[in-house]
């Protein structure tokens, strides 16, 4: 028998991981729990469909296009303080939310809601960065991602279970109990965390959030209105502009938000291609064949919901092993076998037509889904954090959120011209080919171009010559 050495979290690490799991839980799984309570919440409040589009919209405008900014707080501030601002923060909107009195508040509560769900997910995953390190840290990044993965896929079950049995009201309420138990965790913890300091990049700050949030917003509400309206273009103008404009100043800025120099980094820049492709398909091959499974097979919303249950327990089983094998042997050969076993999955549901068997159609596909990105997400995480310096965990972290939610808005705004006019058997063929295709694309990305135990790169130089 080979002798192994098992090393045990200590008390505080096991504190920094809970809070760092329990606090992007709750923004995870906020964005996927709505989606199963917007009738309800029509039939309470009002508004039809524009309503049920802005309720997830602004929520997703905000947190998207602010995630960056999150980040760069979260270096320059420390990962304690950020934290502390962005839970009570989706605390006090979770509870705004949940007493709306009418649609336009909701909105505005939901957009004030993703402002503070921004800064949750960069630093709770910072703070795993700052207490593990080596081989430790790429187990609890597993188990941070197995975690987040399971409040994205198991949202809808728990989002229609409350919404059948207390209403869509409960939704929102239910996150406070999460949030409160993070706050005595972190009550027990010694503030040491002062982070860099320096000054905030406010033009960075407004040119990325313009950017991001013109281009997000065009890209949902095309498919309403067309390219060609005014709604659409001008805001996609603007948007396109002030990125072209962003990048510009952050060459010339001396503490820019997004420090160029983090692309220089080999892994980094990989690490974040193939997010793109793996989390386009994330996105966009669960809501299709959820879609598909209520629309045209007859599933009520729960039982949809219910069908992802083991890819769930997939990530929650298997996510902290391979981010442990990945921390010994290497990212590389789990980011390219990862997505190809996913892609096994999507392939798989070509099966689906008219009539649905759970056992022999959609079961070993959400299997096969479930432990791709069960081997894929924690090596993936693990690789493009791991490969730059640790005080620069939160930017870094920010910056590959950003890209897997830019991902997903591309894939999802694409479904359309992917599906055709109407969601039939032959669009949920094409949907699945393509969701393959993508993490085929992320995994040979990932052979191809990851390096296996990079070590983490000096600091960035953030300050112009």
């Amino acid at each position: 028998m080979s002798n192994v050495r098992i090393e045990r979290m200590t008390s505080l690490q096991l504190r920094v991981l809970l809070i760092a799991i329990l606090s992007s839980f709750v923004a995870f799984l906020d964005g996927a729990v709505i989606n199963v309570a917007l009738p309800a919440i029509s039939r309470d409040l009002g508004g039809g469909l524009p309503l049920q589009q802005w309720v997830v919209d602004a929520y997703l405008v905000t947190l998207g296009s602010l995630i960056l900014i999150a980040g760069s707080l979260s270096d320059v501030f420390g990962r304690k303080r950020v934290l502390y601002a962005g839970l009570i923060g989706f605390g006090v909107t979770s509870l705004l939310c949940a007493f709306a009195p009418s649609g336009i508040f909701l909105v505005l509560a939901r957009a004030l809601q993703g402002v503070a769900g921004a800064l949750l997910v960069p630093s709770s995953l910072a703070i795993i960065i700052s207490r593990f390190d080596g081989p430790a840290q790429a187990k609890a990044i597993g188990r941070w991602t197995a975690w987040t993965g399971i409040a994205m896929i198991a949202g809808p079950v728990v989002g229609g279970l409350f919404v059948d049995t207390l209403g869509w009201r409960w939704v929102f309420v239910i996150n406070v109990i999460p949030i409160a138990i993070t706050l005595f965790i972190m009550a027990t913890l010694r503030d040491t965390d002062k982070g860099m300091g320096g000054r905030i990049d406010i033009a960075g700050a407004i040119l990325g959030s313009v950017g991001l949030a013109g281009t997000v917003f065009a890209l949902i509400e095309q498919g309403t209105f067309g390219w060609t309206s005014p709604r659409v273009w001008i805001p996609l103008l603007i948007g396109l502009l002030s990125l072209a404009a962003f990048f510009i100043v952050e060459t010339r800025v001396k503490q820019p938000m997004l420090p160029l120099g983090l692309f220089s980094v080999h892994n980094f820049w990989v690490g974040n291609i193939a997010t793109f492709f793996v989390y386009a398909a994330l996105a966009f091959g669960p809501l299709i064949i959820t879609l598909y499974l209520q629309q045209v097979v007859g599933f009520s919303a729960i039982a949809a919901g219910f069908v992802f249950i083991p890819s769930t327990l997939c990530m929650l089983l298997l996510s902290g092993f391979f981010g442990g094998l990945a921390g010994r042997y290497g990212p590389r050969l789990f980011m390219a076998v990862g997505p190809i076993v996913a892609a096994a999955g999507f392939t798989w549901l070509l099966m689906v037509g008219d009539t649905v068997n759970y056992w022999t159609m959609l079961l070993p596909a959400v299997l096969l889904f479930g432990v791709g990105l069960s081997i894929t997400v924690a090596p993936l995480t693990s690789a493009i954090l791991g490969a730059i310096h640790p005080e620069q965990a939160g930017i870094g972290s920010a910056v590959n959120n950003a890209v897997s939610r830019i991902a997903g808005l591309l894939a999802v705004a694409a479904a359309g011209m992917i599906i055709g006019g109407t969601l039939d058997e032959a669009g949920l063929h094409r949907a699945m080919i393509a969701a393959a295709l993508l993490l085929l694309v992320g995994g040979v990305v990932s052979a191809i171009g990851i390096r296996n135990h990079e070590p983490a790169a000096a600091k960035v130089q953030t300050v112009t010559d």
